[in-house]
């Protein structure tokens, strides 16, 4: 099974989310929709505008990990919107 480490971005108030999923589709629904506590219901509506695919959950964790970081942030403010 992959594991997604996705980037969504938040138009209406410029913020950044990341995170990683088994279910991409699930886990966008749940960003937008479903959730009812936690930091992402604040910002809504996400958009997806960025992915990664990896094998282990191990990788995709250390992934998002770095993304994370100051070196992390720097290249997502170099993805478009």
């Amino acid at each position: 099974m992959p594991f997604t480490v996705y980037v969504l971005y938040s138009e209406q108030f410029n913020k950044h989310y990341v995170g990683f999923t088994s279910d991409i589709e699930a886990r966008l629904k749940s960003h937008n929709e479903l959730s009812t506590k936690g930091y992402t219901i604040k910002y809504r509506p996400w958009k997806l505008i960025y992915t990664e695919e990896y094998n282990e959950k191990k990788e995709a964790i250390q992934r998002e990990k770095f993304l994370k970081s100051g070196k992390g942030r720097d290249f997502i403010k170099t993805l478009p919107h």
